[in-house]
């Protein structure tokens, strides 16, 4: 399938997927002048930057988001680093084939500032999930974690460095295998078709 990673920010994921070799076809940021932006170009994949304060309204934003999509034909999203949600047009137009990382085991810590919620909360252990998109926020059905320890000594970058290692190698690998159909979303049911070794964090 033709992906569009759909980004805000530093794009260390984003580089994690194309160094893996995802078929990333399109990049779009809701942000000019980010890093991302600089991944997607030397790596050769399109870029466009959308920016919200060039609509007067939410739903015209939307509109031209989904816009693109289709244009460009693009037939699955993965969101790295986007701080928006979707509208649910195209959560419904991109279901079962629209996934998001997210640093936490879902379903604590939802939202913004999931890595230090879990740090100002002292727990033991946090993570990463990566589940399909749905019209909640931080909702979606899960398709795979990986749990992170927190140690006491630890600081907020220490925690923070361990948890990107693990977006790092899970992502590109869910990616791989949404794109590929060993991992379906059948209502609100995940379906893997074929066990591999690097599900659930296993890589």
């Amino acid at each position: 399938m033709k992906w569009a990673a759909l980004v805000g920010g530093y794009g260390s994921n984003l580089e994690a997927m194309l160094e893996y070799g995802n078929p990333i076809g399109l990049v779009i940021s809701h942000k000019a002048n980010v890093r991302a932006l600089e991944v997607a170009k030397r790596f050769h994949v399109p870029t466009v930057t959308l920016l919200p304060k060039a609509f007067p309204m939410r739903e015209a934003f939307d509109q031209a988001l989904l816009k693109i999509l289709r244009d460009e034909g693009i037939e699955a999203l993965a969101l790295a680093g986007y701080l928006r949600w979707l509208d649910p047009a195209i959560v419904r137009e991109y279901k079962g084939r629209a996934i998001n990382l997210h640093p936490a085991l879902l379903p604590s810590f939802p939202g913004l500032n999931a890595i230090e919620q879990a740090f100002e909360h002292g727990v033991f252990w946090t993570g990463v999930t990566v589940h399909f998109i749905d019209d909640g926020h931080d909702t979606g059905p899960i398709i795979a974690q990986a749990a992170v320890p927190r140690y006491r000594e630890d600081t907020l970058f220490d925690l923070r460095e361990r948890i990107q290692y693990h977006e790092h190698h899970l992502y590109p690998r869910i990616v791989e295998a949404v794109d590929q159909g060993i991992v379906v979303l059948e209502g609100t049911q995940v379906i893997w078709k074929e066990s591999k070794s690097w599900i659930n964090g296993q890589y």
